[in-house]
C-alpha cells in the first residue's frame, strides 16, 4: 500500500524532532537543530527536491532554521516515512 502525503497538512507530533508542513508542491521545514539542517537536506536534495528557500529564525538556544523545498511536478516514487 503506498502511502501519500496530503497537500496543506501538519506532520507534527510533540515527538518529532523537526515541523513538517505541506502545502501544494511545497514543504515546509522546521529544523532546531543545525544537524537536522543538514539531514533534511541530504535527504530532500538527494531525491530530486529544488530548496527554494531559507531562514534562520531567532538566536542562540532558541534559533531555528526554516527550510522551503519544491517537489518536482514528475514526482511520482513511494513517500518514504521515518
Amino acid at each position: 500500500m503506498e502511502k501519500k502525503v496530503k497537500s496543506e497538512a501538519v506532520y507534527n507530533h510533540w515527538d518529532n524532532m523537526i515541523y513538517v508542513r505541506t502545502n501544494g508542491d511545497t514543504i515546509h521545514i522546521i529544523c532546531h537543530k543545525e544537524e537536522q539542517m543538514d539531514a533534511v537536506n541530504e535527504r530532500f536534495h538527494g531525491s530530486g527536491n529544488e530548496l527554494i528557500g531559507y531562514e534562520e529564525w531567532d538566536e542562540d538556544e532558541d534559533k531555528k532554521w526554516i527550510m522551503t523545498w519544491k517537489v518536482p511536478q514528475e514526482f511520482n516514487g513511494e513517500i518514504q516515512y521515518n
